[in-house]
């Protein structure tokens, strides 16, 4: 959803028309022959028109001018310009400017500008306003910038806010002034421009929040990317201040600045008020903030509701919505829905069709198809579809052809990307590059990426820079991560708390070796129970070692046949010391052939130390049976 990208028109279409008197003024939009006939069948209007006419008719200018004011809001041109004429004769500046609408709507442009000129000569904030727009749809912009910052200057709203239109234009600074006062006269559009000035402003804008990647299948929005940067507007500053002036529009009916309005809201977690907003902005026709309601629906659990809107929304020309909709149906194995969708999306010129298109059939094995789809999203310059045609290349064996693409993507910002760059060098053994990448992808918060960097530290003795690094993974998840954690404070006498809780963290995680430290650290504080636990864990997921300690807890707790069996399985798995362990039991039996089939094993296994004591043993065991 291209929040960023929507823009207003240059200045509305609409002329005013000015009542004569106390020089206010009336939207000439609300008045036309439909208009016209509903009027001329008011009692009360009718009553007041042949009160002016009188008065016209006696030689009362302003009659005249009110009289032709109230033609030319029905529609009664021809009514209307004769008393205008009449009035402007006597010089009555208010007949002056709506004659000039009325000679605009039948398209005598110059001469409606000659009297918007007179009227705006004398004073009128109007006549100024519509000058100004009269020179800017002809070009003139010197002409329309003085004439509508004399309306401005006189208060006028609609003066103020084509100002600024033309300010913004030049990209002049002055434009927020401007938008700000007509604003503050209740002016929507100025309203809903300020604000995006002052969200533009917001920390969030200039980290370049509002431009973020893609989410999982490459269907999420620039909502989603508003949501976890508008934190900053609960502190004041200019998302604050932007949310004021999303809200005033909002309520007069913007609903763009309701669709806006609900992303401040839901970013903040704010996501009842926030679907209110989307709600409103949705049914105004906003087919971005059907989208995102949809979103907010999915997040509760209610699917089907989102289906809805996102059908809506899709059927508005929402590229999002449809790829939404593909990815429900991908979900549900439904590939054929998914697959129409995610065409959709594509002919509505979303490029994250092809994206997830390229995805759904790689899922399928359809591999060429797969490439074909990813191709065309990497050449209109998707990231991700980039980075994905680079690892199906090198899958297929062209490491060749999937470097530039992994480069074209990292250059993009695919922090991915950056990271398989960092294999693939890693793999050539050009350690030097592919570190590079990898500190790359860990500035941009990648966990494997972090990791790596960290695991070249340690390896040139930088423990500090490392230990920095494994956190950065460690938050990330890593289990490995935690395990490196852990064993770089095994080493520092004052942090076995803190060494303990990493290796914990790991083990939970699945991780053996983590799980065989953790057993050993409970394991000297006397916590048997516990260490049992995790060496069986490891033991269980084939860790020898995790089976060698489990033995030995076992033999030391008298279980001496358990013991056996786990180390017997250490023994299959390559344990040298478990193999010596074993012969040692068999030659306590008696029973010296499978003694020597241990000892044999043991020192096949090693280590250097174990194969020798084997050997010796074996020996003994030699001797007995030759006795």
């Amino acid at each position: 959803m291209g929040l960023m990208g929507d823009r207003t028109r240059l200045w509305e279409t609409r002329r005013l028309v000015e009542a004569p008197g106390d020089g206010s003024e009336q939207d000439l939009t609300a008045y036309g022959p439909q208009a016209a006939t509903a009027e001329a069948g008011d009692p009360a209007d009718l009553e007041l028109e042949t009160a002016r006419r009188r008065a016209a008719e006696a030689g009362d200018p302003a009659a005249l001018s009110m009289l032709g004011a109230l033609l030319l809001r029905r529609g009664d041109l021809d009514g209307a310009e004769r008393h205008l004429r009449a009035a402007t004769a006597d010089g009555d500046r208010s007949a002056a400017n709506n004659l000039g609408v009325l000679l605009h709507q039948r398209g005598y442009g110059d001469e409606a500008a000659s009297w918007w000129r007179i009227a705006a000569v004398a004073g009128s904030a109007a006549a100024a306003h519509a000058l100004g727009r009269y020179h800017r749809e002809r070009g003139d912009e010197p002409a329309a910038e003085y004439w509508l910052r004399q309306s401005a200057e006189s208060g006028h709203a609609l003066g103020a806010y084509a100002l600024a239109d033309l300010l913004e234009h030049r990209s002049d600074v002055g434009a927020e002034r401007w938008f700000r006062a007509a604003a503050e006269r209740g002016h929507r559009e100025a309203a809903y421009r300020l604000a995006r000035i002052l969200d533009g402003r917001a920390p969030r804008a200039r980290a370049g929040g509002l431009t973020g990647g893609l989410g999982p299948g490459g269907v999420e929005t620039s909502v989603r990317e508003l949501r976890a940067a508008a934190a900053d507007s609960r502190d004041g500053g200019p998302a604050r201040e932007a949310e004021q002036w999303y809200r005033q529009a909002a309520a007069r009916g913007h609903r763009r600045a309701a669709l806006h309005l609900g992303t401040l809201l839901e970013g903040r977690g704010e996501t009842q008020e926030a679907a209110r907003w989307y709600l409103t902005s949705a049914k105004d026709g906003e087919s971005r903030a059907a989208c995102a309601l949809g979103f907010l629906l999915r997040d509760a659990g209610d699917c089907e509701s989102a289906a809805v809107w996102w059908r809506r929304a899709a059927q508005d020309g929402d590229g999002n919505a449809a790829n939404a909709l593909g990815a429900m149906h991908a979900d549900r194995g439904e590939s054929g829905e998914a697959e129409r969708w995610y065409r959709t999306a594509l002919d509505h010129g979303d490029v994250n069709g092809a994206y997830n298109l390229g995805l759904l059939c790689a899922e399928q094995g359809r591999t060429a198809q797969a490439e074909q789809w990813y191709r065309r999203a990497a050449y209109a310059g998707h990231r991700e579809a980039a980075n994905a045609l680079a690892v199906l290349l090198l899958q297929g064996g062209d490491a060749a052809g999937a470097e530039p693409w992994f480069s074209k993507a990292a250059e993009a910002g695919s922090v991915d990307a950056a990271f398989n760059l960092g294999i693939l060098y890693a793999g050539r053994d050009e350690e030097r590059m592919a570190l590079q990448w990898y500190e790359r992808a860990a500035t941009a918060g990648h966990t494997e990426a972090a990791l790596q960097v960290a695991i070249a530290l340690l390896r040139d003795g930088d423990e500090e820079a490392a230990e920095r690094h494994l956190r950065i993974a460690v938050r990330g998840g890593s289990a490995e991560a935690a395990f490196r954690l852990g064993s770089l404070l095994d080493r520092d006498d004052h942090a076995h708390e803190e060494c303990e809780e990493w290796y914990g963290r790991a083990a939970r995680q699945g991780h053996r070796r983590a799980q065989v430290r953790l057993g050993m650290l409970v394991a000297e504080r006397g916590d048997v129970v516990e260490a049992a636990h995790w060496y069986r864990e490891a033991a269980e997921a084939g860790s020898r070692n995790g089976a060698f300690n489990l033995g030995l807890l076992l033999a030391r707790e008298g279980s001496e046949p358990e013991a056996a069996l786990w180390w017997a399985r250490a023994a299959e798995a390559g344990h040298g010391r478990a193999a010596l362990r074993l012969a040692l039991l068999a030659a306590r039996r008696g029973d010296l052939t499978e003694g020597r089939h241990w000892c044999d094993c043991a020192v096949r296994l090693g280590p250097a130390e174990v194969a020798e004591r084997a050997a010796r043993l074996r020996d003994a065991l030699q001797q007995e049976l030759t006795a």
